[in-house]
């Protein structure tokens, strides 16, 4: 696959992956949350940066491990298999959602996670009048935890991408993850600066509801795009 060709496509598949509304859920929930207790638009803003990065190593690192994982095992033709083919059934999932959100299976977040994340944020405000100075160190652990739970909802497109990648050489595909990660965060910066200069969570989650099927739609006819394009790249004889 041509070096610029595999640029395009990862651009593509991050901004996809970069407009999931599971992300803009959880974020926007935590906006409210470190507005309370953060107590200043100038330190949510603070928060809300460190937690971005949080997310953005985070996910950078599972990839690394994950890549490295199926290229040092000898594993990556079989990884890039059921890479592609993940892709197509979460693919059908996000398209279904589009035509009937939320009923049957859908691509979620971990069962429970929600509640935790609830739980967690709520132990953080209490904990915040007698030791205020972990609370930048506890959002940063939130949000390692946040996308944890999270992978089942936004780990396809990722998972695509690893595996076209396990085609190739680790050292080639390091700086692809790079900006694979960095596009991702991008909606992120955008709503925590939209919240800083003062639009509200409850209009932030309105817009995110009005808008989550066809966020799914063009996740979902994405990744089968990519899902399909990976299985034809390969020409295989059947």
């Amino acid at each position: 696959m041509g070096q610029e060709l595999t640029l395009g496509i990862i651009i593509s598949a991050a901004l996809i992956d970069s407009i999931n509304p599971c992300v803009f859920g959880v974020l926007i929930f935590l906006i409210a949350f470190m507005m309370k207790a953060f107590k200043s638009p100038g330190k949510m803003l603070l928060g809300g940066f460190l937690y971005t990065a949080v997310v953005y190593a985070t996910y950078l690192l599972l990839g690394f491990g994950i890549l490295k994982f199926a290229l040092s095992t000898g594993i990556s033709s079989t990884f890039y298999w059921v890479a592609a083919l993940i892709a197509i059934i979460a693919g059908l999932f996000e398209i279904k959602d589009y035509f009937w959100y939320g009923q049957g299976f859908s691509l979620q977040m971990i069962p429970g996670g929600a509640a935790r994340i609830k739980a967690y944020t709520n132990w953080i405000s209490n904990m915040e009048g007698r030791h205020p100075a972990l609370l930048f160190l506890t959002t940063a652990a939130l949000g390692v935890f946040v996308v944890l739970v999270e992978l089942p909802c936004t780990g396809a497109p990722y998972l695509a991408i690893l595996g076209l990648l396990s085609k190739g050489e680790f050292s080639a595909a390091v700086p692809l993850m790079l900006l694979y990660n960095l596009i991702f965060i991008l909606p992120l910066l955008i709503i925590i600066g939209a919240a800083y200069f003062g639009t509200s969570s409850e209009r932030l989650e309105e817009w995110r509801k009005e808008h989550r099927g066809l966020m799914r739609l063009g996740i979902g006819l994405a990744l089968l795009a990519l899902g399909f394009y990976m299985i034809y790249s390969l020409n295989p004889v059947f």
